[in-house]
Order: C-alpha cells, then structure tokens, then sequence
C-alpha cells in the first residue's frame, strides 16, 4: 500500500518596503497620462506639397 505525505512549501519572499498597490498604480498613472495627453501629432502631419511648392514646380513657369 503506498503512503502519501504532504510538504508545505515556502511562501515567496515579498519585499517589506515595497507598498502593495505600487504597480497597480503605476500602471494606472502610465495609462492616464497617455491616453489624455493633449499632444496629437497626426494632426500636424504634413499631407504633401502645399501651393507654393506647387507653384514654383508648374511645368513651364521658368
């Protein structure tokens, strides 16, 4: 007949000085930051040559 025995394992050692909500956080303060950065940089895309550039590359204009 076989015997079964248990082994309590240990715990993982947590660091005593680190506060328990300090990624969760700092996740959320990541998240806020980008996603209400007013900053939009396709809106300041350049699309193409504007008129002047078109202008000054017309085809017989010289």
């Amino acid at each position: 007949m076989a015997t079964i025995t248990s082994v309590t394992l240990p715990r993982p050692a947590m660091r005593r000085d680190a506060k328990p909500f300090a990624e969760f956080r700092a996740f959320w303060r990541q998240f806020v930051a980008k996603a209400f950065n007013p900053y939009r940089p396709e809106l300041h895309y350049m699309r193409g040559p504007g008129p002047a550039w078109r202008a000054k590359h017309r085809p017989g204009t010289n």
